[in-house]
């Protein structure tokens, strides 16, 4: 696909996922009309939406009558959930958030805490309401979702980032187990879920898909670090330097710059074999779109 055309098709799939997200989120209006307001802001300040659109372009790989738009608010949901709990004071305490204010600050932290656990709630039974004319694929969405975010997966990395934190003792070994978890658990439900829309039970093809998001995971983790740490605040839409500031341990202080893009690449390269051998062809919107995540600046 030419680079116009990418462009074109990532477009057209993020403006698909944007109007989903507003007609599907609860309006602000409904009462308590705060909580929606705030479940809304958090959701609609921006974002280039990688985990619904990976979804879409896994989707489109084995495509089905069943409407990937629901499944795309409810990842989102899910990943703007943990977000707004990654910003509280008691976690990384960032003043933004794309650009623009974190929920907190915007609204309160009593506020922030519960639209994070409202979009949470959200985002498992809007899966399982929106798909309960097909209850295999209902269930296998909310497997997928619910394991991803769950204390084995996402919460697990988070708490290991955490206590890491807090006793100074960071282990190569614990990196990699918190962005195992706390970042490509979630991008591999993205393409787990748009997978299971074609209500497929070929074992091979979710391994294949297993391996695709654990690489695309970790690369854009690896890329998140070296532009933390060599980009600006307006760039990135969020604060940077936050990593160093707290003493993290990151794939560029353990590795260096340099070494850490030759992972994020190895990463990138893997996905993209694991995603050959799962369509096929070499060639395919999701394989462009793993280049374009390992290329972006923010």
């Amino acid at each position: 696909m030419k680079k116009e055309e990418f462009k074109k098709a990532f477009e057209e799939k993020r403006q698909m996922v944007e109007d989903a997200i507003e007609k599907y989120l609860p309006p602000s209006d409904a009462r308590p009309s705060l909580i929606h307001q705030a479940m809304r802001y958090s959701m609609k300040v921006g974002g280039k939406r990688l985990r619904p659109i990976l979804l879409l372009a896994s989707y489109e790989l084995l495509p089905s009558s069943l409407d990937p738009l629901p499944a795309c608010v409810a990842i989102e949901s899910m990943h703007t959930y943990s977000l707004i709990h990654d910003d509280l004071p008691a976690m990384d305490n960032s003043d933004l958030r794309r650009g623009k204010p974190t929920c907190h600050k915007q609204f309160d932290e009593a506020m922030a805490l519960l639209a994070g656990d409202a979009l949470l709630t959200f985002s498992l039974w809007f899966l399982a309401e929106s798909y309960k004319d097909s209850p295999k694929v209902a269930a296998n969405l909310v497997r997928d979702l619910g394991e991803a975010g769950g204390s084995f997966k996402m919460i697990g990395g988070q708490v290991e980032d955490v206590l890491g934190e807090r006793d100074g003792k960071m282990t190569p070994e614990k990196l990699n187990f918190i962005h195992e978890n706390k970042t490509a658990a979630l991008i591999t439900a993205a393409i787990t879920m748009g997978i299971r829309l074609a209500d497929s039970s070929d074992d091979e093809k979710f391994k294949l898909a297993r391996e695709i998001g654990y690489n695309v995971g970790m690369a854009f983790q690896v890329i998140d670090d070296i532009l933390d740490a060599t980009s600006d605040t307006e760039t990135m839409g969020k604060t940077v330097r936050l990593d160093a500031a707290d003493g993290k341990l990151t794939y560029v202080n353990l590795y260096g710059i340099e070494k850490s893009r030759e992972i994020a690449a190895d990463f990138s390269n893997k996905a993209i074999e694991a995603c050959k051998k799962l369509t096929g062809k070499d060639e395919s919107f999701l394989k462009d779109l793993i280049l374009y995540m390992q290329n972006r600046i923010n």
